[in-house]
């Protein structure tokens, strides 16, 4: 795939020859191809700067409505399985909308369909903070709008960070996003709770529309167009069945939490399941597949795809956990809750960032493998944890485990997507993110279904304890993935250089 141009912006590399001679003599160790972009920008975080916006934004509305969920309920009169909905129908609309990323940027220029994508989040927040208070249904459709737009930008992240910087500075980059997804999640609660005690649920829509617009104004100013654009055919038969595939299975794992394993939970999952299957068989036998497959056909990339999608279930596991054991286990108040989580939220932002940096000197194998064990370090301890145990302890417990998890992810995701040949790029992003969003809803659903058995085994012990009982059925369940994730990280190489250059171009 030839390097593509950005004709808005006139900042593509036009002289091949230049661009071979630039490097110094300091840096006479480095292929002179790993120390330039495929597309040459000034500034490459100001490129990146509406994106990080787009995807902070999408995490951050994640956790945010977790604590809003209460309030929509007695403003809406509706019960928790209509809430539920929120969660439910924004995830949906990702795992539906993530899988077509690749093939849009293949057809539409990446520049427009970011500038579309924020669009999307601003009008959504917009319409579900003017809803009407009887009608739950324009809540909904708001916030289902602003899935479309999270579906879109996660994978355009990762992707474009490929194209804008030298594969020399790829963990670092890497490093930067690990920080804007990790650290919107940590601030979420307590972002969330602040903007409910002081105004209403309504005030994190419109903040949210705040962002998006600011996100908007950084990428009409400094996006570029960063692929060439191939327009390969559409397949309808790929389309229907990765919509019935991804959203049907992400639909049935959702509601198994609410609804058990129902005969129309279970149809819904097997559809979901044999639709995914087909999607993936004709992915491998088409020459312009949505999503070519065949990134999986690289071991480098395959070994750090299964490490983040254990590590990122590791995350959700314990967030899932970690808020509801507080507040019924240890019985800590919603408003202080958020603020027990926030020292490990700033911890895990700043590891993210330096844990990126550190796998350009020393490769990926010692970073993953160190932040697994200190994952598992940090799991044990909230596992230890009772009803009588101090703030303090769950704070430090904490902090180790938010060490632990961007040290591991940063290193394993850069690893990954720096194996892949520039035309496996984006469709490398969006497998990463496709699973991500997968996982993320088979992790909430079995972590729920371990803490309500946990909590009925323990039941005569006590409301408090029963709890505390359930939640270490969930961290068990952690620790399990820590462990899977340890063993898997030694099929990685031992570093993405100079190698695997010749590999990516």
């Amino acid at each position: 795939m030839s390097q593509s141009t950005a004709p808005e912006s006139g900042e593509v590399k036009a002289n091949e020859k230049a661009a071979a001679t630039a490097g110094s003599a300091k840096n006479a160790s480095v292929p002179h191809n790993a120390m330039k972009a495929r597309v040459s920008v000034k500034h490459p975080n100001l490129t990146m700067l509406g994106l990080y916006l787009g995807a902070f934004l999408g995490m951050l509305s994640e956790t945010a409505m977790n604590i809003a969920l209460p309030d929509l309920m007695k403003s809406f009169n509706i019960g928790s399985g209509t809430a539920q909905w929120m969660v439910v129908g924004y995830m949906l609309v990702i795992g539906i909308v993530l899988p077509f990323t690749s093939l849009m940027l293949k057809w539409i220029p990446s520049r427009p369909l970011l500038l579309f994508a924020l669009a999307m989040f601003f009008i959504g927040s917009l319409i579900s903070g003017f809803a009407p208070g009887n009608s739950f249904a324009i809540l909904l459709l708001g916030r289902m709008i602003q899935g479309v737009s999270t579906g879109l930008v996660l994978p355009m992240m990762f992707s474009v960070i490929l194209e804008v910087f030298p594969l020399n500075k790829i963990g670092a980059a890497m490093g930067m996003a690990g920080l804007v997804v990790m650290f919107a999640p940590a601030i979420g609660p307590t972002l969330a709770g602040a903007l409910i005690g002081a105004f209403s649920w309504r005030a994190i829509f419109f903040f949210f529309a705040v962002i998006a617009l600011l996100a908007l104004v950084a990428a009409s100013i400094w996006m570029v167009n960063a692929y060439t654009l191939t327009k390969p055919t559409i397949d309808p038969f790929s389309c229907i069945a990765s919509i019935l595939g991804f959203g049907g299975f992400v639909l049935g794992v959702s509601l198994i939490s609410d609804f058990g394993f129902s005969l129309p939970v279970l149809g819904i999952m097997v559809v979901g399941i044999a639709a995914i299957v087909c999607y993936s068989y004709r992915q491998l036998h088409m020459g312009n597949p949505i999503i070519d497959l065949r990134a999986m056909g690289i071991r480098q990339f395959t070994v750090g795809a299964l490490i983040v999608m254990m590590n990122f279930g590791i995350t959700l596991a314990t967030m899932y956990l970690m808020p509801q054991e507080l507040q019924n286990g240890l019985g800590v108040k919603v408003a202080l809750t958020g603020l027990v989580m926030l020292p490990g939220g700033v911890v895990n932002a700043l590891v993210s960032m330096f844990a990126g940096r550190l796998f350009d000197i020393v490769g990926p194998n010692w970073l993953v493998r160190g932040g697994l064990v200190l994952s598992m370090i940090g799991v044990i301890l909230l596992m230890l944890a009772n009803p009588s145990t101090s703030i303090a302890y769950i704070i430090c417990a904490h902090v180790i485990l938010m060490v632990g998890v961007p040290m591991t992810m940063s290193p394993a995701q850069s690893s990954a997507l720096a194996s892949l040949p520039q035309h496996l790029s984006t469709d490398g992003s969006t497998i990463l993110n496709t699973m991500q969003q997968v996982l993320g809803a088979v992790i909430t659903a079995v972590t729920t279904i371990l803490l309500q058995a946990g909590q009925a085994s323990s039941h005569a012990d006590g409301k408090e304890m029963a709890f505390v009982t359930g939640s270490r059925w969930g961290f068990t369940f952690a620790l399990v993935l820590a462990i899977v994730a340890f063993l898997v990280s030694f099929g990685l190489s031992k570093r993405t250089t100079a190698e695997d250059v010749p590999h990516r171009s």
